[in-house]
C-alpha cells in the first residue's frame, strides 16, 4: 500500500510517498481502506517535532480519514467488513489502508459523503468537547471565536450557533472576515486591523464575551482575556501562532473567569466512548444539515507537503483534504 510518511524533522519538505507492507488488525482493531483524510494543523507541527505528541521519523502523518471497513481483528463487535465509517487517531491516516482501535471509528450516515466524514471529526469533535465538556456553552451567550476562519474555528462558528450563542469571528483578512459570515457568525473582528479588546467590549456592550474560543495564542490571547465577561471561560485550544503566551493572572480574579484547558486528543484515550459518542451526534448533524464543514480543496497524497505548506501560510479556509 501507498503511505505519506514523515522521514526528517524539517516541516512539510520532509514528507513523501512510500509503499508500505498493508496492516494486520490485531483484537480489537478495525482496518480501514481510506478514501479520504483530513488535514490539520497538528500534522505542520508534527513535521517539525513540535506537536505534545512526537514520534520518531519515520512515521505516518494524518489525524482524521473515513473510507471502507477491509478486515477486522478479534473482539470486534460493532463494525464489520463493508461498514461505511470515519474515525481519528494521534497520527497514522495518510495511507492507503489505516489501522483503528474499535472505538475511534464512527459509522457514516449514508447521507454523508467520503470527503465530508474525513474533515468533519477531529475539529468539531475538538469543538463540541471545548464548547460543551469544557466550556458549558449556553444559548444567548456570547462566543468569541479566534481564527475563525481555520478549521476549528469554523467549527466552534457553526457549533457556537447550533448551540444558540451569538458569535463573534476574529480573523485577519476582509475576505476570511467574509467567509466566516458565510459560516453563520453574528459579528466580525478583524483583528489584524484593530484593537481586538475594543472591537469586543464595543460589540457586547462593555460586558465582553462569555466564552472565549482560543486556537491562536499568541499576542491575541491575553487581548481575549481582557474581552472576556464575568465569570467567562477562555478555552486554551493551541497555538497557530507558534507562541505560547504568558497570561497575567490577576485578569482571572478582576473578572471571575476561568483559563480552561482542552486538550481533546487526552481526552479521547482516556474516554473513548464519550468521544465517539459526540462524534455520532455529530455526523448526524452534518447528515441533517445543520452543520456544513467547509471543504477548501482535495489533494492527492503526492501533494500532501503542498497541504501542509498552505495551512503553515493560514492560506486555508475550512479545511483540506487528502485521497489516495
Amino acid at each position: 500500500m501507498r503511505a505519506v510518511r514523515v522521514h526528517e524533522l524539517v516541516g512539510p519538505r520532509g514528507l513523501r510517498v512510500d509503499e508500505l507492507p498493508v496492516p494486520v488488525p490485531g483484537p480489537g482493531e478495525v482496518r480501514v481502506t481510506v478514501k479520504a483524510a483530513g488535514v490539520n494543523f497538528p500534522e505542520v507541527l508534527l513535521s517539525y517535532g513540535r506537536y505534545q505528541f512526537k514520534p520518531p521519523p519515520p512515521f505516518i502523518p494524518g489525524g482524521e480519514a473515513s473510507g471502507v471497513v477491509s478486515a477486522v481483528g478479534d473482539g470486534v463487535t460493532s463494525l464489520a467488513v463493508g461498514d461505511r465509517v470515519a474515525g481519528t487517531l494521534i497520527h497514522g491516516t495518510f495511507a492507503e489502508e489505516v489501522l483503528f482501535p474499535e472505538l475511534a471509528l464512527v459509522k457514516l450516515p449514508d447521507a454523508v459523503g467520503f470527503e465530508a466524514g474525513a474533515v468533519t471529526l477531529l475539529t468539531y469533535a475538538t469543538t463540541i468537547h471545548a464548547l460543551v465538556d469544557r466550556a458549558a456553552l449556553k444559548a444567548g451567550e456570547t462566543l468569541l471565536v479566534l481564527g475563525a476562519a481555520g478549521g476549528v474555528g469554523t467549527a466552534a462558528v457553526q457549533l457556537g450557533k447550533l448551540l444558540g450563542a451569538r458569535v463573534i469571528a476574529a480573523a485577519s483578512t476582509p475576505e476570511k472576515l467574509a467567509f466566516c459570515r458565510a459560516m453563520g457568525a453574528d459579528e466580525v473582528v478583524d483583528y489584524g486591523r484593530d484593537d481586538l479588546k475594543d472591537q469586543v467590549k464595543a460589540l457586547t456592550h462593555g460586558d465582553g464575551a462569555n466564552v472565549v474560543y482560543d486556537p491562536v495564542g499568541g499576542k491575541y490571547s491575553e487581548a481575549a482575556l481582557r474581552a472576556i465577561a464575568w465569570e467567562g471561560r477562555h478555552l486554551v485550544v493551541g497555538f497557530a501562532t507558534g507562541e505560547i503566551p504568558r497570561l497575567p493572572l490577576n485578569l482571572t480574579l478582576l473578572k471571575g473567569c476561568q483559563v480552561v484547558g482542552v486538550f481533546w486528543g487526552s481526552f479521547a484515550m482516556r474516554e473513548p466512548k464519550k468521544n465517539r459518542a459526540n462524534g455520532e451526534q455529530l455526523l448526524r448533524w452534518v447528515a441533517d444539515g445543520k452543520l456544513r464543514p467547509h471543504l477548501d480543496a482535495t489533494l492527492p497524497f503526492a501533494r500532501a507537503g503542498e497541504a501542509l505548506e498552505r495551512l503553515e501560510r493560514r492560506e486555508v479556509k475550512g479545511k483540506l483534504a487528502l485521497v489516495p
